[in-house]
């Protein structure tokens, strides 16, 4: 990680999980986010993998022209990058895997702008639906950002923020192990050379 707010709020999500495998949804106070709500977001997990937005950032809804709170996050992607991010998403999820990706921005005329974003798995009890906390935070802003809307999120990198430890010991997330998805493994990215 890069970017000063992903890793702040990578941070935050640590010291809530403490020696668990995820903080609980409920431990999450967005209050305590109130300077970090520009680029952050929560994702609900949904049976059909759409991750609809259940909490959108304003930089996402700028990104997009529109407010993107219960959209689907898997549809603001590339349609031959969805396999990956939902197999991400899954291991984020299943796995309680934390996860940095690198994506890029496509503008309607071609152009793109880069961001770093974190996939953080949050616990939850039977009353309550399956989140992601996640952020999208810029690496560069481009003149044409909140002026023409993006046509499409792209992947170009992605990795595991969790290095196994007595407490917390190595675990493959399913589907991972067995086969490449699309050239993404657990220890590498999701493009050559990333």
């Amino acid at each position: 990680m890069r970017r000063r707010g992903t890793k702040e709020l990578f941070e935050y999500w640590n010291r809530l999980r403490g020696l668990r495998a995820a903080p609980d949804r409920s431990d999450v106070e967005l209050a305590t986010l109130k300077h970090l709500l520009n680029t952050t977001m929560m994702l609900e997990v949904d049976a059909g993998e759409t991750f609809p937005v259940r909490v959108s950032c304003h930089g996402l809804n700028v990104l997009f022209a529109c407010e993107q709170r219960a959209c689907s996050f898997a549809a603001l992607f590339a349609p031959d990058d969805r396999p990956e991010l939902r197999a991400l998403l899954r291991a984020c999820h299943s796995g309680f895997h934390p996860i940095v990706a690198g994506v890029a921005a496509t503008s309607e005329v071609g152009d793109l702008a880069f961001f770093e974003a974190v996939l953080l798995p949050l616990g939850h009890g039977a009353d309550a639906g399956a989140r992601i906390l996640a952020a999208l935070e810029p690496v560069d802003v481009k003149e044409w950002f909140g002026k023409i809307k993006a046509a499409c999120l792209r992947l170009s990198s992605a990795r595991f923020l969790d290095a196994p430890t007595a407490a917390r010991p190595p675990s493959v997330p399913h589907g991972l192990a067995a086969r490449p998805i699309h050239g993404f493994t657990p220890a590498g990215s999701l493009r050559p050379g990333v």
